[in-house]
């Protein structure tokens, strides 16, 4: 006599499992193809600013001014075009006074990306946005906690 297989509670999940996770992966590399594929972009310029960082940093930095975008191991189409030193100040005593040992860091951004029917810009997974939080990352640099300050959107293209 012939046994019947039966699906079990185990099997029923493992199959959505492994169809979830076949989507999803299909759904990434759809995305990353229409944007190689000269999906439609927008240009971007954007400022991200660095309080309290050591003097150090800015030289660093500037070693590697242009640098080109990273994210998750992954190059994009944007780059750090500038980074500008300015004084960082404490409060001392009852007054502000500059700080001889940090300065704040500027860094300009710019690039393409993306001009999706969703009302917002991404460099890499990150949205760019004036006030939002940011990590800047390239090849050679990483900047955490930086708020963006400037934000301009240029043509379609």
């Amino acid at each position: 006599m012939e046994k019947k297989r039966r699906f079990n509670i185990i099997d029923i999940c493992v199959l959505v499992l492994m169809v979830a996770v076949v989507a999803f992966l299909g759904y990434k590399v759809a995305k990353g193809i229409d944007n190689r594929m000269g999906a439609d972009t927008i240009t971007l310029k954007y400022q991200v600013m660095y309080e309290g960082v050591s003097n150090d940093l800015y030289d660093a930095a500037a070693e590697h001014v242009p640098s080109q975008i990273m994210a998750s191991g992954v190059l994009y189409d944007s780059h750090v075009t500038a980074v500008e030193k300015r004084d960082y100040f404490v409060y001392e005593n009852g007054e502000w006074v500059k700080d001889p040992y940090h300065c704040n860091l500027i860094f300009t951004v710019e690039g393409n990306v993306a001009n999706a029917a969703v009302l917002t810009t991404e460099v890499g997974s990150q949205e760019v946005r004036v006030g939002k939080e940011h990590v800047l990352k390239t090849q050679y640099l990483e900047f955490d906690k930086g708020i963006i300050t400037f934000v301009e959107w240029g043509e379609k293209k």
